[in-house]
């Protein structure tokens, strides 16, 4: 008798715990890229990588102008001169492959630093309408897997209505 009481009991307080429970989902992503702040990102972004693309063109121009330097003078250098110049091409074949390298973790950096303002905006967003809406958990879309989505939940409107971002008009509707 004891353990059916139990059992009811623990039955009735997990269904009440899990009504007090609201989840919501939410496209973060899809809001991300309707922010105005996401061109400014973009553009900064696109800036920078100009500036890394300029420097490694001029590392890469000053190595081919060091090799055909070296291919008008290779018959009339000495040993000891040819070996200098190979080590020196190597060691600039080298660094323009290591700032390949480095240029594309500096990107990343750059984005990351540039984007993070936004998802900052976007978290306390989410947080302001999900507080307002009696919401308990919010998932995102992006980067979870779900099999089923009651759409009800979705708080990407409200999220885009609380930062002031008009919804786009699909088009044929």
């Amino acid at each position: 008798m004891k353990s059916k009481i139990i059992c009811i009991a623990f039955a009735l307080i997990s269904s009440i715990s899990i009504a007090q429970s609201k989840v919501g989902t939410v496209d973060s992503e899809y809001i991300i890229n309707l922010m105005p702040e996401t061109k400014i990102v973009s553009e900064r972004s696109q800036n920078y990588g100009a500036k890394l693309d300029s420097s490694f063109t001029i590392k890469v121009e000053t190595y081919k102008a060091k090799i055909e330097a070296f291919k008008k003078n290779e018959k009339t250098l000495g040993e000891l001169a040819k070996q200098a110049e190979y080590k020196e091409l190597a060691e600039m074949e080298a660094d323009i492959k290591k700032y390949q390298q480095n240029g594309n973790q500096l990107m990343q950096l750059k984005q990351d630093e540039l984007m993070r303002p936004l998802y900052k905006k976007l978290s306390n967003a989410i947080a302001t309408v999900a507080k307002a809406e009696g919401y308990t958990q919010i998932l995102t879309m992006t980067g979870n897997e779900f099999a089923y989505i009651d759409t009800k939940f979705d708080i990407t409107e409200l999220v885009l209505k609380n930062l002031g971002i008009a919804i786009p008009v699909a088009e044929g509707k």
